[in-house]
């Protein structure tokens, strides 16, 4: 995204990356494409306060809504399907939506609250309440990713297979330094690694792993409108369908089993769970599994993104986009830093600052 931007905007760009490009991170995305952020709107206003929770969650919006605008305007094939965005009660109380519904109305966002019965009624999904939104998506991440990069390519864009191990910004210009021995001179550097984070920058979050399933096809038994799914808890579970009619169900996210072998070795475990709730939250579903898989990430305290300038390294830029949503994160960083490039500024870049303190 940062690659599509960045030669929008006519810049020279290189692209470095150490594996082929998807095979990180991204293909293990369930790329539900949501603005909505892992911290309620309730929570991050009592963590950030109103002003700043709004701002956030606002761009965020504003993100998503770009990011199908680019999709549909490229033509990208990446079975990008728009979406509206089910968040339920996890509980026998409606109230922790109601309350987070309740602030979403002062902030203008696009959400609607349903009670027990209109969710069982329209969605047949037995819940205290749910709160429904517009302007989600979901789509394949790594027919988007190379999209994006086919698109930065033919606009100049180099893409080379190699290590960056070293940066230097000391001079007017930045120095990237590869496993190689060789080095690439450029006016700015973006880091756009994902979780394999140089030792240049010091970022306070932790670590975890997801797990998730993909049932066989079974397009006779998807829930209504294939909403997207997911829950109003901080270690939620998730769900959506697929372009060729299974269910895709994530969750049973762990802080202690990170390494390949451990999550590995966890699975069994994972996707039994994962399947015992898929039982409960759409009983018609079929929960024989074609596919299963885990993948590691890294959290932020308040759920949201990394992006702005390297703290003492000039002209080195970082686009993080941690958490449940990272693909929105991701456009939200491409835009920003394009702006930061172009001399222009942002409240975002203090709110998203990668040195921003922390409360609690």
């Amino acid at each position: 995204m940062v690659a599509e931007r960045l030669t929008r905007q006519g810049r020279q760009v290189v692209v470095i990356d150490r594996e082929l490009p998807s095979l990180g991170s991204t293909v293990a995305s369930t790329a539900m494409l949501l603005w909505e952020i892992d911290r309620p709107l309730l929570d991050l206003a009592q963590l950030d306060g109103f002003e700043k929770a709004v701002r956030c969650y606002r761009a965020s919006h504003r993100a998503a809504q770009g990011l199908l605008s680019l999709i549909a305007h490229h033509g990208i094939a990446c079975q990008m399907r728009p979406r509206l965005s089910l968040y339920l009660a996890v509980d026998d109380s409606p109230m922790v939506v109601q309350d987070e519904y309740a602030l979403r109305r002062r902030a203008d966002l696009p959400s609607l609250y349903l009670d027990h019965a209109a969710l069982l009624r329209r969605f047949g999904i037995t819940r205290a309440g749910a709160l429904l939104s517009a302007d989600a998506a979901d789509a394949d991440p790594v027919l988007l990713t190379h999209g994006l990069l086919d698109i930065s390519v033919r606009r100049g864009a180099r893409l080379l297979k190699a290590n960056a191990v070293a940066f230097d910004s000391a001079a007017q210009s930045v120095n990237v330094g590869l496993e190689s021995g060789l080095s690439i001179e450029a006016r700015h550097a973006v880091l756009g690694t994902g979780y394999v984070v140089p030792d240049i920058v010091k970022l306070k979050a932790r670590p975890a792993s997801s797990w998730a399933i993909a049932t066989r096809r079974q397009p006779s038994h998807l829930w209504p409108e294939q909403a997207l799914i997911w829950e109003a808890s901080r270690n939620y579970h998730y769900g959506r369908t697929t372009a060729d009619g299974r269910i895709i169900l994530g969750g049973e996210d762990d802080h202690a089993l990170i390494e390949p072998e451990a999550r590995n070795h966890a699975r069994p475990t994972k996707v039994a769970a994962l399947k015992d709730y898929l039982k409960t939250l759409w009983p018609q579903a079929s929960d024989r599994v074609d596919f299963a898989w885990s993948g590691a990430f890294d959290t932020t305290h308040d759920g949201l993104p990394l992006i702005g300038a390297v703290p003492g390294c000039k002209n080195i830029f970082a686009a993080f986009g941690y958490g449940g949503n990272g693909i929105t994160f991701s456009f939200l960083a491409a835009e920003l830093v394009a702006a930061l490039l172009a001399g222009g500024s942002s409240p975002l870049l203090d709110d998203l600052a990668i040195d921003r303190d922390i409360p609690g």
